[in-house]
């Protein structure tokens, strides 16, 4: 999931970072450029824990755009061999989620899941997936883990959720990555068990995508810190657990590994406060005062600080998230179809009709591009890729999926029952939208994207002439003053060159044998991707040291280059398999992303397509969802 090592060789640290340049060229504060340059830095230090093969600008998406051709092999996730001791544990974890569920046993009085339950999954080993085997847990590879938590969470969600939050985000990512070999004897254990579920706290009332605004100080004090402030949205924290807790350290953020006392305190004390989603699982809000954490649990980083470490595993929660989605929805499918069989109008059942059989067929392409993401996703990682921008796909993607799932699928084929209670929309509709936002919220994730696509390109061909203009004192060149063109004829000569060069098409991709219709799309994305390169460069030309400023412009590019990743992507999965209604339902997805791109219209064939496809899962088709046993129809009539 991460390099054995770090690279000998890195790019030496930079006075500024990219975007702290453009923004200070670019007019804007220096305490804005100041603060957004020390999320670029620390995005710079992560990269520099990976091998300079697996770094983003060697990732399969940055290579796509900025080369001429295509690397379509590194877009196909790869089956990957699951240790018996792996499939155990996590068939075993089925077994007790699902046997709680059926008595009614896995919440306990708050609603929450118990803490039987926790401790029985912990006693099966659920807990340790991902810690190493040295330290008492299984060490699955990512690709397992991934696709586990999709089957997780067509028995329960959350459960599979809690998996996400303690094993990619909470403690025990940054004590493996990060620790010493004294911190990972003493915290991993304990972790894998589950003896200490965890959490990371991050989030403050005035920090959430603003990592630099951290008010959460410790002071030293002897051989320990002394932490004072607060915390907020922490999901899975309550006392006796451990937390990755991100603060303050002679100014410096800095992560310390905390084990919460038993019961609240004058130094610790949490903030309860209703909260619609998550609901199932606690997300509180903790206060410091004076709280003593030894300086032994402090994590030292080889290159950054406490942002360096946040960052890290960020990606891993992404694709959990986009796997978990695609779980979810399969739950979702499973609801759908007894209810059309069901429900009459006019005489037949509305599982005849081409509007639900058509929602059906979205449905089927949504959960299928979410497994080729969330496939493709953990095969990088388990490579040792960053898979930074990969991995923002695949949340952006599953989050919207399952959104357009509950709302224009679910909720609108069961109309008015939806919002009974006890009804799987109606109970849990705030769990379906909460992705939009967990793990950082779509659009600004989309930003964050096209800024790490096109870093590379404006240090190279950009950062020079915005230097130059600087000398000049001037924002924009005047071509016919000398003075100007003398100064920026290097840059814009070396940036000519390249605008040239990608005048001249490229050789087409080598691609494997694929059906028919799944190849169109792959070749379509595989000439589209490196044709964005020169809109994507136009852009930058154009807004130049504005360009921060137009948001709405990078969201939209952004979006258009994600949408050609999950054509690609999800194409290439479908040709691995053998289920036709699967193939038929990643077909319908690409097309409709295609139309999409070029605002096209659907055509009387692509409709036929729909419903006969629609037809088939009401049939039974779509296998995934075979053992999903759908909920109870709520107030049933006489049909």
């Amino acid at each position: 999931m991460c390099p054995d090592t770090v690279p000998t060789e890195t790019v030496g640290e930079r006075e500024s970072s990219f975007a702290e340049t453009a923004l200070t060229l670019g007019g804007k504060s220096a305490e804005e450029a100041r603060r957004t340059g020390a999320i670029d830095r620390a995005d710079d230090q992560v990269e520099q824990l990976f091998q300079p093969q697996y770094q983003t600008v060697n990732s399969p998406v940055h290579r796509a755009v900025w080369e001429r051709r295509v690397p379509v092999d590194l877009f196909r996730g790869q089956p990957t061999q699951t240790p018996e001791a792996v499939v155990q544990v996590m068939d075993a974890s089925i077994d007790v989620v699902r046997r709680n569920r059926d008595a009614h046993t896995i919440l306990d009085e708050q609603g929450k899941i118990s803490a039987e339950v926790l401790r029985e999954l912990g006693d099966v080993g659920y807990w340790g997936l991902l810690v190493g085997r040295q330290h008492g847990g299984q060490e699955a590879p990512f690709r397992s883990f991934s696709a586990f938590v999709t089957r997780m969470a067509m028995v329960d969600p959350t459960v599979a959720g809690l998996a996400s939050v303690h094993g990619c985000i909470g403690a025990v990512d940054p004590v493996q990555t990060f620790g010493t070999p004294t911190q990972k004897s003493r915290f991993l254990p304990a972790l894998a068990s589950g003896e200490r579920l965890s959490a990371f706290a991050l989030t403050e009332p005035n920090a959430g995508s603003d990592m630099t605004a951290l008010r959460t100080r410790a002071e030293r004090d002897g051989d320990d810190f002394l932490v004072t402030g607060e915390k907020l949205f922490i999901t899975n924290v309550v006392p006796g657990r451990t937390i990755g807790l991100v603060c303050l350290v002679d100014s410096q953020p800095a992560v310390l590994i905390c084990d919460l006392p038993e019961s609240e305190n004058e130094h610790f004390q949490l903030t309860k406060y209703g909260l619609w989603a998550l609901k199932q699982s606690h997300n509180q809000g903790i206060r410091f005062n004076r709280f003593r954490v030894p300086a032994d649990n402090l994590l030292q980083p080889p290159r950054g600080n406490g942002l360096t470490i946040a960052y890290h595993g960020l990606n891993l929660g992404r694709i959990a998230l986009c796997a978990n989605a695609a779980g979810t929805m399969r739950s979702m499918m499973a609801g759908m179809i007894p209810w059309a069989r069901f429900r009459t109008t006019y005489g037949a059942p509305i599982a005849n009709r081409e509007l639900v059989r058509r929602r059906l067929s979205r449905m089927a392409g949504l959960i299928v591009a979410c497994d080729a993401l969330a496939a493709w996703c953990s095969t990088l990682i388990d490579l040792g890729y960053r898979g930074e921008m990969e991995c923002i796909v695949a949340k952006i993607f599953g989050s919207e999926a399952q959104k357009e799932a509950a709302i224009e699928l679910v909720m609108k084929t069961h109309g008015g029952r939806s919002f009974l209670h006890g009804h799987l929309f109606g109970d849990n509709v705030h769990e379906y939208l909460a992705p939009c936002i967990y793990e950082g919220e779509g659009e600004m994730l989309g930003m964050a994207f096209l800024k790490s696509l096109v870093k590379q390109h404006g240090t190279t061909f950009f950062e020079p002439i915005g230097r130059s203009l600087s000398e000049l004192g001037v924002q924009r060149p005047q071509f016919t003053n000398p003075r100007h063109l003398w100064t920026l004829k290097g840059p814009l000569t070396a940036y000519a060159a390249w605008w040239a060069g990608r005048c001249i098409p490229g050789s087409a991709a080598a691609l494997p044998a694929l059906p028919v219709e799944l190849r169109e799309h792959v070749e379509f994305a595989a000439v589209q991707l490196p044709r964005s390169a020169r809109e994507i460069s136009g852009m930058m030309r154009k807004h130049q040291l504005k360009l921060a400023d137009r948001q709405c412009r990078m969201s939209e590019v952004s979006s258009r280059v994600q949408k050609l990743v999950v054509v690609l992507c999800t194409a290439l999965f479908a040709a691995d398999q053998e289920d036709e209604v699967v193939r038929g339902a990643a077909d319908l997805l690409c097309q409709d992303l295609r139309r999409e791109l070029n605002g096209q219209r659907p055509t009387d064939r692509y409709y036929r397509q729909v419903t006969q496809l629609g037809e088939s899962i009401v049939d039974g088709g779509f296998r995934s969802i075979a053992e999903l046993k759908p909920d109870e129809i709520l107030m049933r009539y006489e049909p």
